[in-house]
């Protein structure tokens, strides 16, 4: 069995409504509660790094999938947007929706249009962060999947 670690450093200095900074590998910004939030919007937030981490992940499973599968596409791009219902004071992660968009190269089949349309299904359900969150927030995809214009 593989471990893999990860570590991260981060810096609050003050109270509720400061500025902090995190570092992790290659990332290194300023946090703080968002604006939605009554917080001063600098940087990042902990709801979009759950996002960010969500879509990324979703983005390069799907990608690796369509990598072993021998699919070759023009163009593979993707929205996702977070929903953090607020009720009683209490804020809960609610939905991700991933809304991917994979254009094949020109002389796809139908049959590939199909596979892609499979693997996009298959890669938010097989994806490390969308496991981790499974049944604490809801995961909906709104795939696109076309061929480009010959």
């Amino acid at each position: 069995m593989a471990e893999h670690h990860f570590h991260l450093q981060a810096n609050w200095p003050g109270l509720r409504n400061d500025v902090g900074e995190i570092a992790v590998g290659q990332l290194q910004t300023k946090i703080s509660i968002p604006p939605e939030m009554d917080g001063p919007g600098v940087g990042t937030n902990p709801d979009e790094m759950l996002l960010g981490a969500a879509a990324t992940c979703y983005i390069i499973t799907l990608a690796a999938m369509m990598e072993r599968s021998g699919l070759d596409k023009e163009d593979l791009t993707m929205e996702s947007e977070g929903i953090v219902d607020v009720t009683n004071g209490v804020f809960t992660y609610k939905k991700i929706i991933h809304r991917p968009h994979v254009v094949l190269k020109a002389d796809a089949t139908e049959k590939e249009l199909e596979l892609v349309r499979k693997l996009a299904k298959k890669a938010e359900t097989s994806c490390m962060i969308s496991r981790a969150i499974q049944g604490n927030v809801e995961i909906e995809l709104e795939a696109k999947v076309e061929i480009a214009a010959g």
